[in-house]
C-alpha cells in the first residue's frame, strides 16, 4: 500500500473517531437536556403543591359543642380540636377532620331568623354544602362552622366563594329538558323534589323546556342559542337521552357547517335517570339515583364519552349508543304493542313472546376488528376478509354469513340493575371502539342459559355460540325477506306508538338504545371515539336493585 493511501484511511479513521465523539457529546447533551427539563418540571409540580397547600386562612369555630382550630388552603379545609393541656405533659393526637373543596358545591352564611322573616338576621356562622360517597352514590351532607363575629364569618364565607369559582368546570346557567311521560310519569316530580333544590343551593339557573311529544327536544335544540348555557341537562329514561345526544351532535354539525361528518358538541350532557332502565345513567353514575346525578352536575364531573352512527343506504339513521338486531330488536317490537301494559309486566310479556317464537336472523355480517381477538370468532362459518368499498383502502373488514339469533354493538358497557355487570362489560365508555357480540344459532334453552347468565358476574360468553369482538365499524346486511311488519301481521292489537324509522315494505327491528327503528335495508354502524362530553365518571359495575323472574 502506498504512503498516501495509507495517509487516506489514517484520516478515514479519524473522521470517524471524531463524529462518534461528537455523536455521543451530543447524546450525552440531550440526555442531560432531558433530565433538567424533567427537573424543571418537576420543580413547578412541586411549586404548584405547595401553592395549593398554603394555608389561606385560619380561625377557630365551633363544630358541635367544641372549639376547633380550622385552616383552609386552596384545596381542602381542615379541623382539629382544641384541647386544654395535659398537665402530665403527654401530647394527645387527634386526627384532623377534612373536607376536599372539590366536593364542596356550595357555601352559605347561617343566620339566625324569627318566624316570617326574609332576610337579614344575627350571623351564626358558615355551612359548607358537600357530597360524601357510599358506594357508587354520592350524598348531600353539610358542614357547619359556627362564628358570630359577622366580619370573621363574611371573610371566610367571600374566600370559600372565591375559592369555589375557580373549579372551571362546573355549570352555572343549564338547559333543562322533562319528559312528562317517561316511564311512571314521575320526571316532574324527580325533578322538583331532588334535583331543582341541589340546583338552587348551587346558584345554578336553568331554563326548562317540558317536552311534549317525540322530537320535541330535537326542534328545540335546532333553534336556541346554545353559547348562553353552560351545560344541557335531560330528565327522562334512555329514549329522552338517545334523542338528545342526537340532537346535540346534530346541532354541533350544523354549527360548524359539516354535514357528513360527525361534531363534538362543545356543551356536557347530564342525565336524571327517569326512565325503567336508565342504561345511559347507570353507565355513567353507577346507580340510578336522581341525587347522584344533579351532583355529579353542580361538581362539574366530566367523562368523554364514544358515540356510534346508524346509517343505511348512505343516510344516516341516528347517532346513539348501542343497538340490537334480532332478539333484542323483537323483543321491543313486542313490547311496543303493549304500551298499555305496566313497564315491568310489559318486558317479561315480550320477553316471554319472542322467546316462545325463537328464531335466527340469516344475514350477512361485516366488521372491523381494532384488535385481535383472543378467540377464532365465526369458526364454523365461511369467513373472508375483504375490503370495504366505502373505506380508504387501509380498512380490512371480515365477512361472515349465517344464522344469528341476536346481534349486538354497544359503544358504552350498558350497566342496567338488571344487568350490574352490563351487556358489554369488556368495554369501556371512551376506549374508542364498540363491542360486537354475536348469538349463533342454537336450541332456546341454551339461549335462555346465555341470556340468565348476564345477570349474574360473568360466563355470558363462555358458550360455544356466543361470540365477542372489539370493533370500530360494523355492518349488518339482512338476507332474508321476511320482515317485521310480515311476521307479526296476526298478532292482536295495533301498536300506540309508532317506530322512529318506518320502511316500505318488509322492515326489521331494531332496538337502537331503547327505541323502535325499523329499516329495510343493511345498517352501517360506525363508532366516533369521545363524540359527547356527559356529566359522570367512569365506573365498573352498576348497583344491583333487581332481580329479574321473567325467565
Amino acid at each position: 500500500m502506498s504512503e498516501p493511501e495509507e495517509e487516506l484511511q489514517g484520516e478515514q479513521r479519524d473522521s470517524t473517531k471524531k463524529k462518534k465523539k461528537r455523536g455521543k457529546r451530543s447524546g450525552k447533551k440531550k440526555k442531560e437536556e432531558e433530565k433538567r427539563e424533567q427537573d424543571e418540571e418537576q420543580q413547578v409540580e412541586e411549586e404548584e403543591e405547595e401553592q395549593s397547600e398554603c394555608v389561606v386562612l385560619r380561625g377557630i369555630f365551633k363544630l358541635g359543642k367544641k372549639s376547633h382550630d380550622v385552616l383552609l388552603t386552596r384545596t381542602k379545609l381542615t379541623w382539629i380540636p382544641i384541647t386544654p393541656e395535659d398537665p402530665t405533659g403527654e401530647a394527645c393526637v387527634l386526627q384532623p377532620g377534612v373536607v376536599l373543596l372539590q366536593d364542596v358545591y356550595a357555601v352559605k352564611v347561617k343566620r339566625r331568623r324569627a318566624v316570617g322573616q326574609q332576610s337579614g338576621g344575627a350571623v351564626l356562622g358558615v355551612a359548607l354544602f358537600c357530597c360524601k360517597r357510599r358506594g357508587k352514590r354520592l350524598e348531600e351532607d353539610t358542614l357547619h362552622l359556627h362564628n358570630a363575629s359577622a366580619e370573621h364569618t363574611n371573610t371566610w364565607y367571600n374566600t370559600l366563594k372565591e375559592l369555589l369559582t375557580g373549579f372551571s368546570s362546573r355549570p352555572r346557567y343549564l338547559k333543562v329538558f322533562i319528559n312528562p311521560s317517561s316511564h311512571k310519569k314521575e320526571a316532574v316530580h324527580i325533578y322538583r323534589e331532588h334535583v331543582a333544590p341541589l340546583f338552587k343551593m348551587a346558584d345554578v339557573r336553568t331554563d326548562i323546556t317540558v317536552t311534549e311529544r317525540k322530537g320535541h327536544a330535537l326542534s328545540v335544540m335546532k333553534e336556541c342559542k346554545l353559547d348562553e348555557y353552560d351545560g344541557v341537562v335531560c330528565v327522562g329514561g334512555d329514549g329522552s337521552v338517545a334523542e338528545l345526544c342526537h340532537a346535540m351532535v346534530l346541532r354541533a354539525q350544523l354549527d360548524a357547517d359539516s354535514p357528513e361528518k360527525p361534531v363534538k358538541p362543545v356543551l356536557p350532557l347530564g342525565i336524571i335517570p327517569a326512565g325503567s332502565t336508565d342504561v345511559v345513567s347507570c353507565s355513567v353514575h353507577g346507580v340510578r339515583d336522581p341525587v347522584t346525578a344533579a351532583l355529579h352536575i353542580v361538581l362539574g364531573h366530566l367523562q368523554q364519552v364514544d358515540m356510534c352512527s346508524f346509517s343505511s343506504l348512505g343516510q344516516l339513521v341516528r347517532f346513539g349508543f348501542s343497538a340490537m338486531f334480532g332478539f333484542g330488536g323483537r323483543s321491543l317490537a313486542r313490547a311496543e304493542k303493549k304500551r298499555w301494559m305496566p313497564s315491568p309486566r310489559r318486558r317479561e310479556y315480550a320477553l316471554v313472546k319472542t322467546l316462545a317464537r325463537l328464531r335466527p336472523e340469516d344475514c350477512q355480517l361485516s366488521f372491523l376488528p381494532v384488535k385481535k381477538s383472543n378467540r377464532n370468532l365465526f369458526e364454523n362459518r365461511d369467513q373472508e376478509v375483504d375490503q370495504d368499498p366505502e373505506s380508504d383502502g387501509e380498512e380490512s373488514w371480515t365477512t361472515n354469513q349465517g344464522l344469528y339469533l341476536s346481534i349486538s354493538i354497544m359503544s358504552i358497557p350498558c350497566l342496567s340493575p338488571h344487568t350490574p355487570q352490563g351487556l358489554a362489560p369488556n368495554t369501556r365508555l371512551a376506549n374508542g371502539s364498540a363491542a360486537l357480540i354475536t348469538v349463533g344459532n342454537t336450541s332456546r334453552s341454551e339461549f335462555i342459559k346465555h341470556l340468565k347468565r348476564y345477570s349474574s358476574s360473568s360466563g355470558q360468553f363462555s358458550f360455544s355460540f356466543v361470540e365477542t369482538h372489539a370493533v370500530s365499524a360494523v355492518r349488518v346486511r339482512p338476507r332474508s325477506m321476511i320482515g317485521w311488519s310480515e311476521e307479526e301481521s296476526e298478532e292482536e292489537g295495533d301498536s300506540k306508538t309508532s317506530p322512529i324509522i318506518q320502511s316500505e315494505g318488509a322492515a326489521f327491528p331494531w332496538n337502537i338504545d331503547g327505541e323502535l327503528v325499523e329499516i329495510a335495508n343493511e345498517v352501517l354502524v360506525r363508532v366516533h371515539p369521545r363524540l359527547i362530553t356527559l356529566y359522570g365518571e367512569e365506573v365498573d359495575e352498576a348497583e344491583s336493585t333487581v332481580s329479574c323472574s321473567c325467565i
